[in-house]
């Protein structure tokens, strides 16, 4: 999970120069995430953990802090994991 918290410390990073957060910071509280910069990072997330949020997903409680994100693609790739290995079983079956 480690290596997770430091892509998404990167990528704030370049928008967040001036402050270096914490991984339980709530980035909403501080006012350092509004709408527009939540989709861009929505966009990051799904783009660079290869995952598809969903409207369920995109609750602040699930993007208000790096460990709150790091959570939330672990859940995203375990899920995926999962039906990856429910679909090969199903072609071997057939």
């Amino acid at each position: 999970m480690e290596a997770t918290k430091a892509k998404i410390r990167t990528f704030l990073t370049r928008f967040f120069r001036k402050r270096e957060l914490r991984d339980d910071e709530d980035m909403f509280a501080l006012g350092f995430i509004n709408s527009l910069f939540a989709m861009q990072l929505v966009m990051f997330l799904e783009s660079e953990f290869s995952i598809e949020l969903n409207n369920d997903d995109l609750d602040l409680e699930n993007l208000k802090s790096i460990n709150a994100i790091a959570e939330l693609i672990e859940k995203k790739q375990s899920q995926l994991s999962i039906l990856s290995e429910a679909q090969v079983e199903t072609t071997y079956d057939t």
